[in-house]
């Protein structure tokens, strides 16, 4: 099959890999969350050779996935598992979770669901980094974001821009605190929680 090509992932995926390296470069095992058309995973698990980087995804994502992965063919990136928040988690654990542009795209039960699992995949230490656009107290931090909700809501009621906030309020009862905030380009963050609780 073909490919499936996002052009955003190729535009914010070095600035993505620079915060990985600085806080994955003590972790091993990475479970991504929505990898989407996989670029991702292929983009930070060969510049990242220490991770064994698993990518996740609902079915219909995974054949995409499976091609950027069987192209490159590298070591440490096992085959996509299949993961819906809404239904079962991988059995394995691991020590840094990673996720791009999905908490916008999910209804927010689906984000609460996600936080809410991620004690049964993580250990105490865990690294979790999510990247995206938010909203801080309640308001938008550019224009461009405005314009992006309003089309996210036309797409589908579910989908807006969180509330970084709300979504703290989600990681902290999973046991994760907020460790950084790192303003990324076209306005977006990549935020980074540390798991310090069970």
């Amino acid at each position: 099959m073909s490919k499936p090509h996002s052009d955003a992932c190729e535009r914010n995926r070095d600035p993505i890999l620079a915060v990985l390296r600085e806080y994955f470069v003590d972790r091993r095992h990475v479970l991504e969350i929505g990898s989407g058309t996989g670029q991702h995973a292929v983009h930070f698990a060969s510049r990242l050779p220490q991770l064994i980087w698993q990518a996740s995804d609902r079915d219909e994502n995974l054949p995409g996935i499976r091609a950027w992965l069987d192209e490159v063919a590298l070591p440490n990136t096992p085959p996509p598992l299949t993961l819906d928040v809404s239904g079962p988690w991988p059995t394995a654990t691991f020590d840094a979770v990673f996720s791009a542009n999905t908490l916008h795209i999910m209804a927010w039960s689906e984000v609460e669901q996600l936080f809410a699992r991620l004690p049964d995949v993580t250990g105490i230490g865990a690294t979790l980094i999510i990247y995206g656009p938010f909203k801080y107290d309640g308001c938008h931090s550019s224009d461009s974001n405005v314009a992006f909700d309003l089309s996210l809501q036309t797409r589908g009621s579910h989908m807006a821009i969180r509330d970084a906030e709300a979504v703290d309020a989600l990681a902290n009862r999973a046991g994760f605190a907020l460790i950084d905030d790192v303003a990324m380009p076209a306005n977006n963050r990549c935020r980074v929680w540390r798991r310090v609780s069970i």
